[in-house]
């Protein structure tokens, strides 16, 4: 459902609040927002000392769907502006000096850990970026500024700023937040470079100015209008991905979408369906035939006991709809002894691969999973051939001359 687009490599026009409104104009496109990142200083207040540098990163308010929050310990954000911060578990150990779980494994804190930090708040130290006076250019001397001359640079003949002389100065500032939930996995983890322990609101990251992680490119192209590190563009619906790709591209953008990271592992699957296609396709014609020869040889056994029924008044159909169940029978004991050991090797495969996961500390996961819609299926179908693969044997035992096959030794 998300599409992150970053300016295209040599690239002039800046990823902006312009491009910014052309992204929210596409068809099919419900929130267009950046994908904040800024490194700050954090401590709980209760502290004097022990500063933890982090990541933080934003949310909007659209995020509250996120599965990450399925098991949230508190709140999400109470309005779109509200100072106040959600963690992830493994930077509340970190903030409460506990020791941290092992790569990979997302443990959420016991109740009375979270206790210690829900409702509490952080300072957090950042730094914003102001406009400044600039340095002159070489064979250029300084001058001050004149009346119609901004501090920010100077004004051309046509009235504009020189892009040469835009500067800027680190302002360092801290703020207050309150911590008001706590997450065991990372809500958009897909779209983000690097691991985030902290987010906060979007509007609050975006009224602090602040100045975000590898963003000294748009220092080197100056724009009008505000400047993204990289927008993450949310769609209706995950069939619309590819086209709003599309039609950013056609703007002059790079896009990266879970499509794109997708591609090569569905291909991988496309390969890898087809052989089991074929090799299905292999076991279905072998176990029909078994089916259509041990119908045939019961029929052949069986002659003399078929035309004493049909001496008896037996029809040609009440020959046939022996054989059929007969054929449904055996497909119905075949597919539920199919699927039972389809469930035992399942069970086999999660079995194993969980104890390798445990002894490499990595979160144990459900790696074969069998619907009860599957098992109806797999012994509908089962049925369907196997009467399908009767009506040969079917036919030929309602064929039968009752005369000849009471003389059949």
């Amino acid at each position: 459902r998300f599409g992150q687009a970053a300016p295209a490599s040599g690239q002039a026009k800046p990823l902006d609040d312009t491009a910014r409104h052309s992204f929210e104009q596409l068809a099919n496109v419900i929130e267009v927002y950046p994908n904040f990142s800024a490194v700050a200083d954090v401590r709980l207040e209760t502290e004097k000392t022990g500063d933890h540098f982090t990541v933080v990163g934003t949310l909007p308010d659209s995020a509250r769907s996120s599965e990450a929050f399925d098991d949230v310990q508190g709140r999400f954000f109470s309005s779109h502006d509200a100072p106040e911060v959600i963690i992830l578990s493994d930077f509340g150990r970190e903030l409460l000096d506990l020791p941290r779980e092992p790569r990979g494994v997302d443990v959420k804190l016991t109740q009375d850990q979270a206790n210690q930090l829900l409702g509490k708040y952080i300072v957090m130290r950042y730094h914003t970026r102001e406009m400044g006076a600039s340095a002159p250019l070489e064979g250029q001397t300084a001058k001050s500024p004149k009346k119609g001359e901004h501090e920010t640079g100077s004004l051309n003949d046509e009235g504009t700023q020189d892009e040469e002389a835009q500067s800027f100065n680190l302002v360092p500032k801290q703020l207050r937040l309150k911590i008001v939930g706590i997450v065991s996995s990372e809500p958009n983890r897909a779209l983000r470079q690097g691991r985030t322990p902290m987010f906060m609101p979007l509007a609050v990251a975006e009224s602090l100015n602040m100045v975000q992680a590898g963003e000294l490119w748009s220092t080197l192209r100056p724009s009008q209008t505000k400047t993204y590190i990289a927008l993450i563009v949310r769609v209706a619906k995950s069939k619309s991905v590819e086209q709003v790709e599309d039609e950013i591209k056609k703007q002059g953008f790079n896009t990266f979408s879970i499509l794109d990271a997708s591609k090569g592992i569905t291909r991988f699957f496309t390969f890898l369906d087809m052989f089991l296609l074929i090799f299905g396709s292999l076991a279905l014609a072998v176990a029909s035939l078994g089916i259509v020869n041990t119908l045939v040889m019961a029929i052949m056994e069986r002659r003399r006991e078929i035309g004493i029924m049909k001496a008896l008044g037996a029809s040609d159909g009440d020959v046939k709809r022996i054989f059929f169940f007969e054929a449904g029978t055996m497909g119905l004991f075949g597919g539920a002894v199919g699927a039972a050991l389809g469930w035992m090797i399942g069970k086999a495969i999660n079995l194993g691969t969980n104890i390798y996961l445990q002894r490499q500390d990595i979160k144990p996961e459900n790696f074969w999973y069998v619907p009860w819609w599957l098992v109806a299926f797999a012994l509908g179908f089962s049925i369907f051939v196997s009467l399908f693969a009767g009506l040969y044997p079917a036919s030929r035992a309602a064929k039968l001359d009752p005369v000849q096959a009471l003389r059949h030794d």
